[in-house]
């Protein structure tokens, strides 16, 4: 016994973030949960994180200015994916609602749902290559807060 105490003492004094997570007030029994971790929330994060690469991509590469870009194979693919993911999200808002859940991620998923096909049509309709780049980067702003809203932990009702 005596060797447990220790070793309990030793790795307490060998890692600082033990101590401090020690010292963090105990949760609180009605506190929000994450929903990071079910199924359907760590796909959407998935998705989400996978799309807004492929964007950062080309933005960075300027692939998205080529002749025959927005009827390739890659635009039309990101496009049928970002629809998927915009049900998703809506999927998403409905469980939460179902639940009775009371709190910004549901109204939140549900706006990115509405708003993920208006951001896609903006980087087809845009007129030229600047501001094609302009609808890229507020898709991939998009793609983030879909993941960041669903990643960062819940606050309590104040």
């Amino acid at each position: 016994m005596s060797c447990g105490i220790i070793l309990a003492a030793a790795l307490l004094l060998s890692d600082p973030s033990v101590a401090e997570a020690a010292a963090l007030p105990p949760v609180a029994a009605d506190a929000p949960v994450s929903v990071a971790h079910e199924p359907l929330f760590a796909d959407l994060v998935a998705r989400s994180g996978s799309l807004k690469a492929i964007v950062d991509g080309w933005i960075a590469s300027g692939e998205a200015d080529a002749e025959g870009f927005l009827s390739g194979a890659a635009f039309t693919g990101l496009k049928a994916q970002a629809s998927d993911l915009a049900a998703r999200d809506l999927q998403g808002h409905l469980v939460l609602k179902e639940r009775g859940t009371d709190n910004d991620l549901k109204c939140i998923l549900r706006g990115i749902s509405e708003d993920m096909p208006k951001k896609v049509a903006a980087v087809e309709t845009a007129p030229n290559a600047a501001e094609r780049k302009v609808a890229l980067e507020e898709l991939a702003y998009l793609l983030n807060d879909n993941v960041e809203v669903i990643t960062s932990p819940p606050k309590p009702a104040v």
